[in-house]
């Protein structure tokens, strides 16, 4: 199979921000008095900010009111923004940059497809927004295990979903992808937990773009 586009996760795929958010979890769960488990973590890769909200609050989730849990998911949002800020291209992952340079000198779209809501800032900040020509809207998608995300970007880059690769280091985000019309996963980070994948790497050094895609010119001499 010859891809033709590439569709990226942002928090543990290309970037460590997930510590940022994490970090702004945790200090909201420490206010509200709330316990962070040892699965707690894992409980909110790849999970949009009201659902990682209810995984914080647990069994307490219904002594809050709608208004309430907003300002909540506010608050900690509010935090994060701060923490972006200090943000560089030294925060990119292993390979994340080298990879996003060769799919654009090869003119291979490429679309971010996360659950962030400040993905836009981020990717600002990290100084690759300019390899991304469709950043797919959360607020249009349920969140993941359901496809959307990953289908509205397909949809926005024009391409068919089965020609479409996507990266991911969530089990909600695997199974979204999995879900996508013939899309193929790609598990970035702890191959055990992320067994459904198509494929495993532990970091984007592992990835072998030439295995997976032509340019975007070599690609049209052949439909």
């Amino acid at each position: 199979m010859i891809y033709r586009a590439a569709i990226f996760d942002l928090d543990g795929v290309i970037a460590d921000t997930a510590r940022l958010h994490l970090q702004a979890w945790r200090q909201l769960a420490d206010a509200l008095q709330r316990p962070w488990a040892e699965d707690t973590e894992e409980k909110l890769k790849g999970l949009e900010r009201m659902a990682s909200l209810e995984v914080i609050l647990g069994e307490k989730s219904s002594k809050y009111s709608t208004e309430g849990k907003i300002a909540l998911a506010a608050r900690k949002n509010s935090r994060y923004q701060e923490l972006i800020r200090s943000l560089s291209p030294a925060d990119l992952l292993p390979g994340a940059s080298e990879l996003l340079a060769w799919l654009s000198e090869r003119h291979i779209p490429t679309a971010l497809a996360s659950a962030s809501k400040n993905a836009t800032a981020v990717l600002e900040a990290l100084g690759i927004s300019g390899y991304f020509s469709v950043v797919a809207d959360p607020e249009m998608s349920a969140p993941k295990p359901s496809p959307d995300i990953f289908l509205a970007a397909a949809r926005s880059l024009r391409i068919d979903p089965e020609f479409c690769i996507a990266f991911e280091d969530a089990t909600a985000g695997i199974a979204a992808i999995k879900s996508a019309e013939g899309m193929t996963a790609i598990g970035v980070g702890n191959k055990e937990t992320l067994a459904e994948a198509d494929y495993n790497i532990e970091s984007l050094t592992e990835f072998t773009p030439t295995d997976f895609f032509l340019s975007a010119i070599q690609a049209v001499s052949f439909n």
